[in-house]
């Protein structure tokens, strides 16, 4: 059976011995008329019973998972001959991978000594995956129906099934947490990592304050721009300029959107505004880049000529513009929801004290509203940093440094995936200067969330 297939089969399993657990709790008070007699529930015995089938299973099916190829590889190898065995680890890789190739198409009769040296490690390799799989499945079988049998064991009238329950609950969402933390921890390592490795071949200096980036080298040191430019600060610059136009569309109208929307409109216009506005966060950002080169940068660059302005055809204003559109409603819905957060009490007492309705607002609601006003605008604007395929598609990919809105620039993210595109190798300073962005994005919005987490202290202190 395949992974996919054992994981139905486990479930299965699971929701069979939770049924088995209750009945057999059942049997060990004596019937349905004695289950007062225990100490827990039925139920309570079924879902031990079942977190105890699935459990043990799912963690041995990603233990096989895991270490399933490369156990399989070597068993492999060490039936290939002595020749192929001593090779190096790259030309062991291709040779294996054209193995792999062979094993998954129509294996025929072959001539050559070579290929069929292939044929029969094709033939190996087949049969190894097979024996793997019915393993597989044995052992999962098996770890299912020993530990049930494990569990019922234990039964008794006075067997606390709730609590042991409750612990096994306890340690799935310590463990949960955990892989959120190592995850976490495992990008940031390899980020770091191979910053490291850009950074031992480019300067820190040269990429934090170079002006001038092209990230082009050559194969041959006796080609044309062997020694590419990394300086970094016109992306920077470019993604700061896109942001803060964005930004400056986004906020007001949000902001302005929520108020409406939380203290002036009617009941019945609120149900209908909201979620339409919501729509537009579920908007492909592909479409808004669709929009943005189609429709507003064309437009904006009709605009520019009348008024005797020289604007490009991909220019940071029509980027910035329709990104704007895009962040709306996550400053609109965030802000509506901490200014509705705020106790009516304050409203009322300050309506009840003579103030006037935008009164109240300016200096009573948004005030107390202002850690999740905050956290809404640091929000879009992590969503504004991390966008792409807008300023592809309506900024560009050029790396000028300038703050003029009607000139094409990039960001740090294009250049992230342009520097990934195609087939690269990871030991060359373009490939790698790629991790020294990511690492740039990393550290800007961690920046971003401490100062939020300052801001909303500040204030939830003033009005908890």
């Amino acid at each position: 059976m395949t992974s996919s297939t054992l994981i139905f089969v486990i479930l299965f399993l699971a929701l069979f011995s939770y049924w088995y657990g209750m009945h057999r709790s059942i049997k060990v008070a004596g019937g349905v008329t004695k289950v007062k007699q225990l100490v827990s529930l039925p139920r309570q015995f079924g879902l031990l019973t079942a977190l105890w089938c699935g459990i043990p299973a799912l963690i041995v099916l990603l233990l096989w998972t895991v270490f399933e190829a490369t156990v399989i590889e070597s068993l492999l190898v060490a039936k290939l001959p002595q020749n192929i065995q001593e090779m190096t680890p790259s030309q062991l890789g291709l040779y294996l991978n054209d193995i792999k190739i062979m094993a998954q198409q129509n294996l025929g009769e072959v001539t050559e000594t070579s290929e069929q040296i292939k044929h029969f490690a094709a033939l190996e390799f087949q049969q190894l995956n097979l024996n793997a799989a019915w393993l597989k499945s044995a052992i999962i079988f098996l770890v299912c129906l020993s530990c049930v049998m494990f569990i019922v064991s234990r039964f008794r009238l006075d067997y606390r099934a709730r609590a042991a329950t409750e612990k096994i609950t306890l340690k799935v969402l310590m463990a949960c947490s955990g892989i959120a933390v190592l995850t976490t921890l495992g990008i940031v390592l390899s980020v770091l990592f191979e910053s490291i490795n850009f950074f031992s071949e480019v300067s820190p200096v040269e990429f934090l304050f170079g002006t001038e980036w092209s990230p082009q080298t050559a194969l041959r040191a006796d080609q044309v721009a062997s020694s590419g430019a990394f300086g970094a600060v016109p992306l920077f610059v470019g993604t700061l300029l896109i942001t803060f136009i964005a930004m400056l569309m986004a906020v007001p109208i949000g902001l302005m959107t929520a108020i409406y929307l939380s203290q002036y409109a009617s009941q019945r216009l609120r149900t209908v505004a909201k979620p339409m506005l919501e729509i537009l966060a579920g908007i492909p950002t592909v479409v808004y880049g669709f929009f943005a080169a189609l429709t507003v940068a064309p437009f904006v660059r009709d605009v520019g000529e009348s008024l005797g302005l020289n604007v490009a055809s991909e220019s940071a204003l029509a980027a910035g513009i329709v990104m704007g559109v895009m962040i709306i409603p996550f400053v609109s819905s965030l802000s509506d929801d901490a200014i509705n957060a705020v106790p009516k009490t304050l409203k009322e007492g300050s309506l009840g004290m003579g103030a006037t309705m935008s009164e109240t607002i300016r200096h009573v609601l948004l005030p107390a509203a202002l850690p999740g006003i905050v956290g809404a605008i640091l929000l879009a604007v992590s969503r504004a940093i991390g966008e792409t395929m807008i300023v592809v598609m309506a900024a560009g990919m050029a790396a000028n440094l300038t703050v003029n809105p009607l000139e094409s620039v990039t960001t740090v993210t294009v250049q992230i995936v342009t520097l990934l595109t195609g087939d690269q190798e990871f030991d060359s300073a373009k490939t790698l200067a790629a991790f020294a962005l990511g690492l740039m994005l990393f550290v800007t919005t961690l920046a971003l969330n401490v100062v939020a987490l300052k801001v909303v202290r500040k204030y939830r202190e003033q009005y908890d």
